[in-house]
């Protein structure tokens, strides 16, 4: 089918740094026209407005909804408006995309998921490693055996910063750094971890069974109820563990998933992987690790089978040659148009996303209740053998 003279009439909800930034590559898209801007923020709408001055204004989303000119909404408010919106959205006839977590409760994502359903609507969610290059190219890697298997997946996002934005008074503190309030957001896990959990499903193609963890705030104490520090184990069926670590008081390690398997390790957002044998080093470095091996193998702490590791000498391979320059934000995006002009929802990325956000919200209740959880039966979709066709809800 050719699209090129398509057009999707799409409407931004939430027009704030994240909208704005997703706006910057669908200006550049031919097939897309921004017709509405919605929010209750003026600057925000001010900066839209300079992506889309052509633009529609509305403080009220419930208005735009009415417009019949619209064919789908982006919906990047903070976490705690995104079910209304997406719902009302869905009964209103809209296409839609929502921001990830797409709930603020695993309740909340399993209603939208069979909304989506029952509408037959396109649903896609802000889950952009889905389109990524780097982590297509892992996945099928991984599925074809090339790492061997897989026996643990670690994650982990490091930063160091406060997380907050300038409020220009007071009383707008909740409003711009919703991030950090528990009415609206539930943090780094909804934030962060979102995006890095989905990599443990997509790649295991099952989910975990339990979660527990940890979380306090370490740092960052100046008012804000969401953790700065998080940490959460999840454990499959098979024993087979994925761990999500984030903390924003030190950003050294920065943030990658690392995929382990008997034959080797791939980490996707280096776009990098590495086999366990290599191969052997130099003469002078091996004189080198002999000469260390002799020198530390009088210690008490390391013994006699204390011998150096091969990380240090295993630079790995580019899977695609070089460090990509795109994280899969537009070919997202680009993606969601095309579903909305050709009516087709693409298999499984609306589940990804749904698990996603159940995910991330399952550690985080782990962590509030401080005690281990399993993934509630009732919350489940069959979607792992679909792969042609929209799954059905178990």
């Amino acid at each position: 089918m050719n699209t090129s003279n398509e057009k999707c009439r799409l409407a931004i909800i939430g027009p704030g740094s994240r909208g704005q930034f997703l706006m910057s590559f669908l200006v550049q898209n031919p097939k897309v026209e921004i017709v509405a801007l919605c929010d209750i923020y003026q600057p925000s709408i001010d900066d839209a407005l300079k992506l889309a001055p052509k633009a529609k204004v509305y403080d009220d989303y419930r208005q735009l909804l009415e417009n019949k000119d619209i064919d789908a909404v982006l919906v990047a408010t903070p976490l705690r408006a995104h079910y209304k919106i997406v719902m009302d959205a869905f009964d209103a006839g809209k296409h839609v995309f929502c921001e990830k977590s797409i709930g603020y409760t695993i309740e909340e994502c399993f209603h939208m998921y069979n909304k989506h359903r029952s509408s037959g609507k396109i649903f896609f969610t802000g889950q952009q490693r889905l389109f990524d290059p780097r982590y297509i190219k892992v996945m099928e890697m991984v599925h074809a055996g090339t790492f061997g298997d897989i026996n643990a997946i670690r994650t982990f996002w490091y930063r160091n910063g406060d997380w907050r934005r300038p409020v220009p008074s007071p009383s707008l503190e909740r409003l711009i750094n919703w991030r950090l309030y528990r009415e609206h957001s539930k943090g780094l896990m909804t934030e962060l971890a979102c995006h890095q959990l989905q990599i443990g499903s997509w790649a295991l193609r099952k989910l975990p069974e339990k979660v527990m963890g940890h979380g306090a705030i370490t740092y960052w104490k100046d008012g804000r109820e969401v953790y700065d520090n998080v940490s959460c184990l999840y454990v499959f069926d098979n024993g087979v563990k994925m761990t999500f670590d984030s903390v924003i008081s030190n950003q050294f390690y920065g943030l990658e998933e690392q995929i382990m398997g008997n034959l080797g390790t791939v980490e996707p957002e280096k776009g990098k992987y590495f086999f366990e044998s290599v191969a052997p080093a130099p003469g002078f470095l091996q004189m080198i690790n002999s000469w260390e091996n002799k020198l530390f193998d009088s210690l008490p702490f390391a013994g006699t089978s204390w011998a150096p590791e091969t990380a240090n000498v295993n630079t790995g391979e580019f899977i695609t040659g070089e460090r990509p320059k795109t994280d899969g934000s537009s070919l997202l995006l680009e993606a969601f148009v095309e579903a909305v002009i050709t009516r087709k929802q693409p298999a499984r990325i609306a589940e990804e996303g749904y698990y996603a956000s159940t995910l991330c919200l399952l550690g985080d209740q782990a962590m509030q209740e401080e005690r281990t959880l399993s993934f509630p039966d009732e919350y489940k979709i069959n979607y792992l053998n679909h792969q042609s066709k929209a799954p059905e809800t178990v």
